[in-house]
This record gives C-alpha cells, structure tokens and sequence, in this order.
C-alpha cells in the first residue's frame, strides 16, 4: 500500500459522530470492509486454485506485523485474540511471574489457569501506585523466584502509558511480557524490549473480532514450553497423519490449528493502512483529540483521573464524577448520543484519529446537560 497522508487515513472510515470508544471496539472502515468482500468472495466462489492463496495469508500477517514491532517474521505467529496469546504464553512459562491483580482480565486467568491447571507458574501479585506500573515500584516487588514481569502497553482503567524501556532496565534477564492491545497501532512503542507481545485487533487497529498475534523473542522461544501445539505446528511436510511429532521451533509451534483466513486478511489490511499513514501521524492526532477532551472536562470541572501528560497517556480518558453523580453523567452522554464506557465510578471516553468536531461538540453538550442536572456539584 502507498503512504497515506492524515486526512486520506480519516476518509475511509464512516463511523457515526458521537463515538467515543475505541478502547472497547473500532469500527471498521472501507479498506477492511473492501478485504472482507474480496476474500468472502473467492470463499464463496472456491473458484479453481483460488483457495490456496486464501489460505496463505501467514506471511501477510507476519510482515505486517513485523512492520509495526520489529520482531522478525518467524518470530510471530496469528492469533484470534489476545487472551488466546496470553494462555500460550502462560501456559509455557515455569517460575515466578509478576503482574498486577488490576490488569486486564487477559493476563490474570492466563497466569491462574495456568497455576491452576499445571502448578509451574506461580503467579506474584504486584502492588501499584493508583494503578500504574513503574519502574520505581516495581524494583523493590522482585526477587530470585521472579523469571517473568507482565504488564499492558497502555492501562485499560488508568489509561496509563507503561515505560517499557523503564521496566526493562529494572528486570534485567527476566522475560517482559507486554499486553498491547490498547496502544497497539497508535503508539510507538519500543516492543524490541519485550520478550513476549500479545495483542488484538479488534480495537485501535480496527480490524474486528478474530485478529491478533503473538509475537516471540528468540530468548522467549528457548524459556517457553508450547503446551498447546497442534498439528499445524509441526515440521512434518503436509498433514501429519499417522502420528504426532513434536513441535517446531520457535513462534510457529504456538498455534492449534488452521486460523481464520479471512480474519487474517483484513487484520493484515488494517495493519498494512496503519503503516502507510505512521503510527506516528496517528498518535499525533489522537493526542490531539485527547488533549481537547481533556480541555472540555475541565471546561466543566469534571474531573480527570487519567495521565494529562501526553509522555503518560495513549488514547484514553477517564473520568470520575463526584459519588452519586455518575448515573448522571451516564445518562447525559446516552441522551447526547455519545458512546463511552461506563465501569466502576468512572466514565473512559477514547478518540482516534477519525474523531471529528460534532464528536466533539456532542461531548461538550452533554457535559452541558450533565452540569444543569447536577447543580449540587462544583461543576460550572
């Protein structure tokens, strides 16, 4: 694909104005939209020798995704989601590893069901400060029993940016394990840090449900056992009928059977349209819109929670209204038509690079509304 400049990247998406929620779902737009006709088409059709190029989309994804990390291609491997990666990944471990109770459900069942199910993972629970994962709270939380550190790029409550490059230097030989999937496409990150990725495409990426990857350092490979290893994860020439080899080597071994191959391509699609615009661009614009969020929160003194500065963040806002103001808050963002996630005591409202300004005039009308209706507050 030809370079993209912002605004070409921002017209071939159509969603409705209001939506602020990419850290839950991106709608897709017309370059995926045009591969899912394209590839449903020749599955529908099974036109003579088409099917095998249907089904070969690994090297695709690999490229594409090696574009976007700098993991070379043999070091990943397609998966249908995150948490699928994740259970790889902490299935294969033996040791001590130490992540955040508070992280995203992802990470946790992957390293419990692993302890679980096997009694060689042993998970640490680390202590944080207001949620976030640093590099000065972390080194004191290590010890000899530690062989792995799981953290998310970006905090799915906080909308915190981790500093991998941070975590590293304080875990030294242990294996970092990076959950991607909130800043995966829109911020650049240094993933050659990291031992294991994991991320989906079905949020920044906008590629849909079914898409993600694994991605594995070569020092990864050699500590990790792939406990679950099909038999499309062999180095047998065809099928392997008959018997049971053993597994490849390297990321290849991590996967059970045939992938989804039109999931595959348009996850291939929408990374191949991200590269050719820059993830760069897009998170310049994103931060953009974040920061004009931010400003109309103040603007109605809602308050903030998450990072203000842009070192910190990704895409994420949250907010947390005074106690008893939340029902509020939520219902004025229903009624304005805008589209936010509403958990706990919070409101996290997420903007990409296509968030236009009705999305924008929308969020300060309810903000409006919300003000009048909760006239007990301090909100202007």
């Amino acid at each position: 694909m030809t370079s993209l400049t912002i605004d070409e990247y921002v017209e071939r998406f159509e969603e409705e104005p209001g939506y602020l929620d990419f850290a839950r779902i991106g709608p897709v737009g017309r370059t995926v939209q045009e591969e899912i006709a394209a590839q449903s088409s020749l599955l529908a059709r099974a036109r003579f020798g088409s099917l095998d190029g249907l089904m070969d989309q690994g090297e695709r994804i690999g490229s594409a995704v090696a574009a976007l990390t700098g993991f070379r291609l043999d070091q990943i491997v397609f998966q249908p989601n995150t948490s699928q990666g994740l259970m790889h990944a902490m299935f294969g471990l033996t040791g001590g590893v130490a992540l955040s109770a508070a992280e995203f459900p992802s990470l946790t069942f992957a390293a419990v069901r692993s302890s679980q199910a096997l009694g060689v993972l042993r998970p640490t629970w680390l202590e944080t400060d207001h949620g976030k994962i640093t590099p000065g709270n972390l080194r004191d939380q290590l010890d000899a029993s530690i062989v792995a550190v799981a953290v998310s790029l970006v905090d799915f409550r906080t909308g915190f940016l981790v500093d991998l490059d941070g975590i590293r230097q304080v875990i030294g030989d242990r294996l970092l394990i990076v959950d991607a999937t909130q800043g995966f496409s829109i911020v650049d990150a240094p993933y050659e840090v990291a031992d294991i990725v994991a991320a989906g495409g079905q949020k920044w990426v906008r590629a849909g449900w079914g898409t993600g990857f694994l991605a594995l350092s070569d020092r990864a490979v050699e500590h990790l056992t792939p406990v679950w290893s099909g038999f499309t994860a062999t180095d047998a020439e065809g099928m392997p009928l008959d018997e049971v080899p053993p597994p490849t080597r390297g990321a290849a071994a991590f996967q059970v059977s045939h992938p989804d191959a039109v999931a595959e391509a348009r996850f291939a699609a929408a990374l191949e349209e991200v590269a050719a615009v820059g993830v760069e661009t897009l998170n310049g614009r994103i931060a953009e819109r974040v920061s004009e969020i931010i400003d109309i929160a103040d603007e109605y003194a809602l308050p903030v929670t998450s990072p203000r500065a842009e070192s910190e963040r990704a895409g994420i806002v949250v907010l947390e209204p005074e106690p008893g103001q939340l029902t509020v808050l939520a219902a004025a963002l229903h009624n304005h038509g805008v589209s936010a996630t509403v958990r706990g005591n919070t409101v996290r409202l997420s903007p990409h690079a296509t968030t236009d300004e009705e999305t924008l005039a929308m969020l300060r009308a309810s903000f409006l509304s919300f003000s009048t209706a909760a006239p007990s507050s301090s909100l202007v």
